[in-house]
């Protein structure tokens, strides 16, 4: 897809929604795709990941969990979680981390993302330094050329969570998302992380009321 034309349709998915270890076979995003998994074992979890260097990634080969999580299903077997940096979205359902509902504008986050990366011909991942306590991995992704975390911001879609959090060692990319957020404005959402605690309350409540939902 030329340039100007991925920039049209990422500039137009923005207003829509405005409106309404070290391994070695990953290869620098200018070469072929990497081909190598990331596991997620506490042995594997201390090991240093290639990072501070965009890494390409098929499109093929990415999975949305939400607004602000992915997964890369790797050639040769395995899957890397990825907790996008620089933002917070509001939460969809997930019965196994103690939310049983979704929050307001989780949903329409999580469609903006899957929209998002749908449209893009080119994937890149710039891993941080450090992953969380998860075993996940921190990083910004960039759809053709475009920091994804600035987009879902300008979407009002997301909280910037570079005040909280810091930059990760990536401060050009962590700037771009304040100046984001400063320019975007109030959000319509409960913050992300004040709801995931009112939910975690809830869950307990409802588990020892034995009415907690099945999958």
């Amino acid at each position: 897809m030329p340039r100007s034309v991925a920039g049209t349709r990422r500039v137009a998915l923005v207003l829509s929604f405005a409106l309404g270890g070290c391994l070695a076979e990953d290869a620098p995003a200018t070469g072929s795709p990497p081909a190598a998994a990331q596991a997620t074992s506490s042995r594997d979890r201390a090991r240093p990941r290639p990072h501070g260097t965009r890494v390409a990634v098929d499109p093929a080969r990415v999975g949305i969990d939400d607004g602000d999580t992915i997964t890369i299903r790797w050639t040769r077997g395995g899957t890397e979680t990825v907790r996008i940096l620089g933002i917070d979205t509001p939460e969809t359902r997930h019965l196994e981390h103690d939310i049983p509902y979704a929050q307001p504008f989780g949903e329409e986050a999580q469609r903006f993302a899957r929209d998002a990366f749908a449209g893009a011909s080119r994937i890149e991942l710039l891993r941080s330094a450090t992953i969380d306590p998860y075993g996940r991995t921190l990083a910004y992704v960039f759809l053709d050329g475009d920091n994804y975390s600035v987009l879902v911001v300008r979407a009002r879609l997301a909280l910037e969570s570079v005040s909280h959090f810091g930059d990760n060692g990536l401060p050009d990319e962590a700037a771009q998302v304040l100046a984001a957020a400063q320019a975007a404005g109030p959000v319509p959402f409960e913050p992300p992380h004040r709801y995931r605690a009112r939910m975690r309350e809830l869950s307990k409540y409802m588990r020892e009321q034995g009415t907690y939902p099945e999958e």
